[in-house]
């Protein structure tokens, strides 16, 4: 998936730059973007950590909203946006954070693609197994 800076449709996936890290939700109009967590970061224990709805101004916290564009291999898996939309708006309250596992990216793949990923972790995985020799 690529990111670029534009105006989302309902159902989009949207980021924001978080200090160095990438903050994930979906798009549903400007009154509600749903979430894992607030882009501000885990402030307190993972268990107070839940979906949440939030306006696009509470989403982006100042910073700058990106619009993900999956490529063609994506958009055969990508769910039509009302899916989207309800596979989101049926984990809100979730919580179940876990930074490695259960993260605000896993969660805006899940709504997608209907399967839970975060290429952020898995590269990063990748890359700590190659500079200790695993890989």
């Amino acid at each position: 998936m690529r990111w670029e800076q534009g105006t989302p449709q309902a159902g989009a996936p949207v980021r924001v730059k978080v200090g160095f890290y990438y903050h994930y939700g979906i798009f549903v109009d400007e009154n509600s973007v749903i979430q894992f967590g607030l882009p501000d970061g885990p402030s307190g224990p993972a268990a107070d950590i839940h979906v949440l709805s939030t306006d696009v101004y509470t989403f982006l916290q100042g910073g700058t909203l990106e619009v993900g564009i999956p490529d063609k291999a994506e958009r055969k898996k990508l769910r039509p946006a009302p899916q989207v939309i309800a596979a989101a708006q049926g984990r809100i309250s979730q919580g179940g954070y876990d930074l490695l596992h259960n993260n605000c990216e896993h969660f805006m793949h899940e709504c997608l693609f209907g399967q839970p990923d975060s290429p952020t972790i898995s590269s990063l995985r990748t890359r700590l197994r190659q500079k200790l020799g695993k890989e």
